[in-house]
């Protein structure tokens, strides 16, 4: 069975580091382990930027150290074909763009019902809890 490519939306990153004991730290610690494949574009790892450096006890250096781990662990992808507005949310649109984009299979997020249209694309909808069952974690 092929490693499944994966995006995690932003509020899975957030959490992993409010929280040493949720689901999204367990999920966010396995990231470069092999059993799944996370994806990243620019867009993306902005947004990942700005929302840690904000909403998170991090500081500056370790919110870079953070994206330095994710950008070498993941899938860099490049997106040429723009989606938008399929989402109510336009940062929501740019992580199904990602996600139409490297193929992945799943979207990861606290907000699933956000993400309704992502099925048409092919793409499952989970919380990091439902994905960690799935890949046996």
């Amino acid at each position: 069975m092929a490693t499944p490519r994966v995006v995690l939306d932003t509020n899975v990153i957030v959490s992993a580091f409010r929280s040493r004991r949720g689901p999204a730290f367990h999920l966010v610690s396995q990231v470069g382990r092999g059993t799944f494949e996370v994806c990243a574009s620019v867009p993306l790892v902005l947004e990942y930027e700005e929302v840690l450096g904000r909403s998170t006890g991090l500081g500056e250096r370790e919110v870079l150290d953070v994206l330095r781990f994710l950008c070498s662990a993941a899938r860099r992808q490049r997106i040429f074909f723009l989606w938008r507005p399929i989402l109510p949310d336009p940062k929501d649109d740019m992580v199904l763009e990602l996600a139409v984009a490297a193929r992945a299979k799943y979207i990861v997020t606290y907000n699933s019902k956000d993400f309704g249209a992502a099925r048409s694309f092919g793409i499952e909808v989970l919380t990091p809890e439902s994905f960690l069952r799935i890949v046996g974690i």
